[in-house]
């Protein structure tokens, strides 16, 4: 098997509210299907996230309020991870603090030379922002 291409579908509560959620973020709608809709993507660059009402996958957030580090929970959300990679975490984190999207670990540089962050979809899923550091 060659993979040309892999678009994760997240299973959402709402593809409209999530379409709204990813455009703060600068995602575009890409496409939407049903009335009321049932499915639709977002993309930003060449990247695409699908998004089914209420099928393909599970969701749940936690009650957790991190996700990483010593108070944080990795197996509370039952939402899908997802790991993104960006030129400048700390961007995407301003980004997040100026548009009320939920941070679960703050920007760190990690041992494994990345800098990441995540945050939370309303559905639970976690997005791991990172961008590559040179440790020298």
């Amino acid at each position: 098997m060659e993979t040309k291409h892999l678009t994760p579908i997240l299973n959402v509560s709402s593809v409209d509210d999530s379409v709204r959620w990813f455009a703060k973020l600068g995602w575009k709608t890409s496409f939407t299907w049903g009335e009321p809709t049932s499915f639709g993507g977002v993309v930003n660059g060449d990247v695409e996230i699908f998004m089914c009402l209420d099928g393909q996958g599970s969701r749940g957030k936690g009650n957790n309020t991190a996700t990483f580090g010593t108070q944080g929970d990795e197996s509370a959300d039952k939402g899908v991870w997802i790991s993104l990679w960006v030129d400048n975490v700390d961007d995407v984190y301003k980004e997040c603090i100026d548009n009320d999207i939920e941070v679960t670990f703050i920007p760190t540089d990690m041992p494994w030379n990345v800098r990441e962050m995540h945050m939370r979809h309303p559905d639970g899923h976690v997005f791991r922002v990172s961008h590559a550091i040179n440790h020298n």
